[in-house]
């Protein structure tokens, strides 16, 4: 049976962690608190970054970065984890659901990008110190951070609307406490390989450049430091 979509808003149950049901509410509490101290940390670096002048470079931009990224995450799950652990409340709508496998998935690049950035930063700030500040200029890490949120988007574009022509079947239950992909399309009524090909490819593509650009620069990171003839610089 297909989801009709014409009548009534469809729906998927999310199920919660599958077999631990019956201490949800339980759980629950160690998921809100650190939410909240993601919150907060997060904001108070946010903060710190945005009013403190000796932080305006370029590492502490990418820290920012991260942190709302960090963010971004956090407010996408744990609040609809909270309502099925204490409310009780599986439903989510299907564009919600999709919506939040957007998020999910185009933040991951995004972090995966963000913390390439980084290594690149701290290879430039060892390798060449004398022209850190002419490499990366505020407008550049600007660009680097566009680049990074234009390419998570641009990840998950293609993929969304794959996902949201499927038809979807009766059986509605995820086994998750999220929406995420995999577990979305194994409810389709129709062939799903496009997509599955896609973000196997696609994540695979980004992630596992990034963590090769990241063992690059921090192996040239460290090839730098050993040319250093002082133990002192060395260690530092």
């Amino acid at each position: 049976m297909v989801l009709d979509t014409n009548s009534s808003p469809p729906t998927f149950v999310l199920v919660g962690i599958p077999g631990l049901e019956s201490v949800h509410p339980w759980l629950g509490i160690p998921f809100c608190f650190m939410y909240i101290v993601a919150l907060f940390g997060n904001g108070a670096l946010l903060f710190a970054i945005r009013f403190d002048r000796t932080l305006h470079n370029p590492m502490f931009y990418f820290l920012g970065m991260l942190g709302v990224i960090d963010v971004v995450m956090a407010t996408t799950t744990v609040p609809k984890m909270l309502d099925i652990f204490w409310s009780g409340s599986p439903k989510i709508g299907l564009n919600v659901c999709f919506a939040q496998m957007f998020f999910i998935h185009s933040v991951t690049a995004m972090e995966s990008g963000v913390l390439l950035a980084m290594a690149f930063d701290r290879y430039v700030a060892i390798s060449h110190p004398l022209r850190y500040e002419m490499i990366l200029t505020p407008p550049r890490v600007a660009q680097i951070g566009l680049a990074i949120l234009t390419r998570g988007i641009l990840f998950m574009v293609p993929l969304s609307g794959m996902v949201s022509r499927l038809p979807y079947c009766a059986s509605k239950r995820i086994p998750h406490s999220y929406c995420e992909h995999m577990a979305v399309v194994k409810l389709a009524c129709a062939d799903s390989a496009t997509s599955r090909v896609y973000i196997m490819v696609g994540s695979t593509l980004i992630v596992g450049s990034d963590m090769a650009f990241i063992a690059v620069s921090y192996g040239l990171v460290l090839r730098a430091v050993k040319k250093l003839s002082e133990k002192t610089e060395r260690l530092k």
